[in-house]
């Protein structure tokens, strides 16, 4: 890659250049996680140019305290940058020397030694009722092939009825939706299995589109399946929502994911108390879950707000 500026030693430009291939080849990271590793390491090298007085080396690196660090994080902070970007920043850089330390070329402790800025939290954006249900109607789903608009009915309310992440939909089999059941068995992050129930309306989601199915569901393979028969992707629903969003008006933060933040924000403001959306959702921690009291409470001052004579 072809440097305006000489930002560090060939040698160190060699390594980061290798580094940068592993993480492609190897590690099959994404071209955008890539170019981010790859602005970050440079926006890195540029600031050591200035703040050792030269070009960095190995040695340089090697040589690097926590102070270092903070001091290139305050700069990007001064620069406009916000707690999201020097996260990233910090781990492009944890990256690149860990892969350094393997070599035995440097000591990755005093990147490992800086804490990352804490991040913003922002609350989840879900659907109201009214936008959840209609995402979830037979109607809404704009297919000429029957059996594509029941599979995109049945995976959404999988979602919204369940709370289910949109890979725990997609990796359901035929045995897992059985007619009369009751309960859905799934293994969520970490390898943690919950149970949620299932609702009658989402069991005849799913036995509608096994009705229309052209293709053989066989016990252990996946349930919902592509155009051509393969396992349906993620990609394929996500577009579908976006073609919804269209239609009906819908915001941006409309997605996949926003009608399982519905499931759990609907739940909530029925009455569920928030131990049982935790296990229902699979969270690990209750403090994961806690953040739709948020939510909720953002909407009862919104409620109040247009409604309220004196609001």
């Amino acid at each position: 890659m072809n440097e305006l500026l000489i930002i560090a030693d060939p040698e160190l430009m060699a390594e980061r250049g290798r580094w940068l291939e592993t993480l492609g080849e190897e590690r099959r990271l994404s071209a955008h996680t890539l170019n981010a590793y790859e602005r970050d390491t440079r926006q890195f090298l540029t600031f050591l140019t200035g703040h050792l007085g030269g070009p960095a080396t190995i040695e340089d690196i090697h040589a690097l305290r926590p102070a270092d660090f903070r001091g290139f994080l305050a700069a990007r902070r001064k620069d406009g940058a916000g707690a999201r970007s020097l996260g990233r920043n910090l781990a492009g850089l944890r990256s690149l020397l860990r892969y350094l330390e393997k070599k035995g070329l440097v000591n990755a402790a005093g990147a490992a030694a800086v804490r990352s800025p804490k991040q913003p939290k922002s609350l989840p954006k879900p659907l109201s009722d009214t936008q959840a249900i209609t995402v979830v109607s037979d109607e809404a789903q704009m297919h000429d092939e029957p059996w594509i608009a029941a599979r995109d009915t049945a995976v959404l309310t999988l979602l919204y009825g369940c709370g289910l992440r949109i890979s725990e939909a997609l990796d359901l089999t035929p045995e897992d939706v059985r007619p009369g059941a009751t309960a859905l068995r799934i293994t969520g992050k970490g390898n943690k299995t919950r149970l949620v129930p299932l609702l009658p309306i989402v069991v005849e989601a799913v036995e509608r589109y096994r009705a229309l199915c052209p293709y053989h569901l066989d016990a252990g393979t996946p349930l919902f399946r592509g155009a051509r028969g393969g396992k349906l992707q993620p990609g394929i629903i996500q577009r579908g929502m976006q073609k919804l969003r269209g239609a009906f008006g819908l915001p941006d933060t409309a997605t996949p994911h926003a009608l399982r933040h519905s499931f759990a924000t609907h739940l909530l403001a029925g009455g569920g108390d928030l131990r049982t959306i935790q296990e229902l959702l699979g969270h690990a921690s209750l403090s994961t879950t806690q953040v739709y009291t948020g939510v909720d409470s953002s909407r009862l001052l919104e409620v109040y707000d247009r409604a309220h004579p004196r609001a």
